[in-house]
């Protein structure tokens, strides 16, 4: 499996990004090709001090191939393009491939 991950950092209008994100960016993920999973929260915490996110969004595909496909393809671009709409604090994207625990 491989996980995209997206860091948003806290935005200039909190309001703003939760109403967007939800209603106009996420109904463009839902359609990326090759999606086996997603999910976000705005409710990101440290462990100590104060986090430096302000929401996450976690995507799992197949493999990088798969991921790679998806970034390509028109959902995907158009997803990429929004991201400005409303991530006025930045944002982080990390890609890894998964591997399972042993016991």
């Amino acid at each position: 499996m491989h996980k995209l991950v997206v860091l948003y950092p806290k935005p200039a209008d909190p309001d703003h990004f939760r109403d967007y994100y939800v209603t106009k960016h996420l109904p463009l993920v839902r359609n990326w090709p090759g999606l086996l999973a997603w999910r976000y929260s705005f409710d990101v915490a440290a462990t100590r001090g104060e986090t430096p996110y302000f929401a996450v969004f976690e995507a799992d595909f197949a493999d990088a191939a798969a991921m790679a496909a998806s970034q390509a393809s028109p959902y995907g671009q158009r997803a990429a393009a929004d991201v400005v709409n409303y991530a006025t604090g930045g944002v982080v994207v990390i890609h890894y491939s998964v591997q399972d625990g042993i016991g």
